[in-house]
């Protein structure tokens, strides 16, 4: 049992480096300032969404946390090559707090269903968690650093939309095909009044 125990845990911790160095890996993509605004277009969005839709919750946001732990120590991560706690103090800092907040819901809502993952299921829960509660946040922050009114900040946010819908998309395509060649990340869940084993690492 404990040597089941610490393969589990090494697993665990072995994925949630491997999501957090692929969401830095996004940063190495251009980040575009559309319409010269404070806060970049970046791919990095999507590395939250897969994180969450492949890993589950808990690994999702453990992933995207020791992401932005090292931002904070000065790694130049974020697209863009920006790095430091002073990115924590800019507009972008709802999108960047949102980021653990959103793998966790992505995560949540598609693990909630379990397997066979559904298509259209993790579609709308990557759209939920990935886009509108992380824009959501997104906004808070614009508001809170960049000083704008609500109305503004929600202007501002509508650039990052229609980029984000297709991110989910994509997210949802990708994890369909990482569940189909790995069935054992997802939970099993009750069927036909049989109470089944569910992963507890989710």
């Amino acid at each position: 049992m404990r040597r089941t125990f610490s393969t589990s845990t090494g697993r665990d911790l072995a994925m949630v480096a491997v999501f957090a160095g692929i969401v830095a890996v996004l940063g190495l993509v251009p980040a575009v300032s559309a319409f010269g605004g404070a806060v970049p277009i970046t791919a990095q969005s999507l590395g939250v969404m897969l994180a969450g839709a492949v890993l589950g919750p808990r690994r999702a946001a453990m992933a995207l946390l020791l992401f932005l732990a090292l931002v904070a120590l000065g790694l130049p991560l974020l697209a863009g090559g920006r790095g430091g706690l002073g990115v924590f103090a800019g507009p972008s800092v709802g999108y960047l707090v949102g980021f653990p907040v959103a793998a966790f819901a992505v995560g949540a809502l598609t693990y909630t269903v379990g397997t066979p993952y559904r298509l259209v299921w993790g579609i709308l829960a990557t759209l939920l968690g990935g886009v509108v509660l992380l824009h959501a946040l997104g906004i808070l922050g614009l508001m809170a650093r960049a000083d704008l009114s609500l109305t503004a900040a929600v202007t501002t946010d509508l650039v990052f939309v229609p980029g984000d819908v297709l991110k989910a998309v994509l997210c949802a395509l990708v994890a369909r095909g990482v569940h189909a060649a790995y069935p054992g990340l997802l939970p099993v869940r009750r069927r036909a009044g049989v109470v089944e084993p569910v992963d507890a690492a989710a």
